[in-house]
């Protein structure tokens, strides 16, 4: 279960960022467009360069994502900074501010459906968005960015019979190991869908690392295969800060 906070900027978050190792979340870097319903899904251009030149000027580093399970203490504030379903915006937009920055970011990809379409959205009547070819990926790697795998072809994978879940969750790993020439280490469950059984396919199929919709930052020990990550968006009411954070915290209505 989320909590009542995301981020949208360092002054209302800070304190949740000294938390842990935190994990922020991104899916598209564009204005939204004509008839999206789930808009908190968009951030425009303009406040991802904010956000990201914010965290720059206090000191943050975005490093490699294999450095999440790195062991020892902390010298410097640090995010790790990832992007769900590859999304060709992100290429367009979030890259070349990132590049200026010197971070790192993972974009987690749905290895069926590469220079396609997000056709998992429409059966919801979403408005289905254009996603990064594999030229752009290419780019995207060449420019020092990380992938990781988003299945196949992003179902519930806990609503799949075994087989064709091990199938999501190992091929797609291979596939894009194949296309790229490199190892994919990392995964992220569509839609933060998973179960014990699921977690043990994660772990089959040879990841380190696998990250959930479960709010927060990841305190030690950190379980690598149930990540916690906090979802960047635009800022909306006010009273959705650390302060309210903090009181869902204390008062336990949330999910630990």
């Amino acid at each position: 279960m989320d909590s009542p906070c995301s981020y949208s900027s360092l002054k209302a978050c800070r304190n949740l960022l000294d938390t842990g190792r935190a994990v922020l979340t991104y899916h598209h870097v564009e204005t939204a467009p004509r008839g999206v319903r789930l808009k908190g899904l968009y951030l425009t251009p303009r406040l991802f360069a904010h956000q990201m030149a914010e965290l720059a000027a206090a000191g943050f580093s975005a490093p490699r994502y294999d450095e999440l399970l790195a062991s020892g203490p902390e010298v410097s504030p640090r995010v790790f900074l990832t992007f769900d379903d590859g999304f060709r915006d992100v290429w367009e937009h979030a890259l070349p501010v990132l590049q200026g920055h010197g971070y790192r970011a993972i974009q987690f990809l749905v290895a069926d459906l590469l220079g396609g379409m997000s056709e998992w959205q429409r059966p919801g009547g979403e408005v289905a968005g254009p996603l990064m070819s594999r030229g752009q990926i290419e780019e995207w790697l060449a420019a020092g960015q990380e992938i990781g795998s988003h299945t196949l072809t992003h179902p519930y994978l806990t609503r799949l019979p075994l087989a064709q879940a091990r199938e999501e969750i190992g091929v797609s790993k291979r596939k894009l190991e194949d296309l790229f020439g490199r190892e994919i280490r990392h995964f992220c469950y569509p839609y933060g869908d998973w179960d014990a059984r699921v977690r043990d396919l994660v772990e089959e199929a040879g990841y380190r690392t696998a990250c959930t919709t479960r709010f927060g930052a990841n305190a030690s020990p950190l379980d690598p295969l149930a990540l916690r990550r906090i979802t960047a968006r635009y800022p909306s009411l006010r009273w959705r800060t650390v302060g309210a954070w903090l009181r869902w915290k204390l008062t336990g209505s949330g999910q630990v």
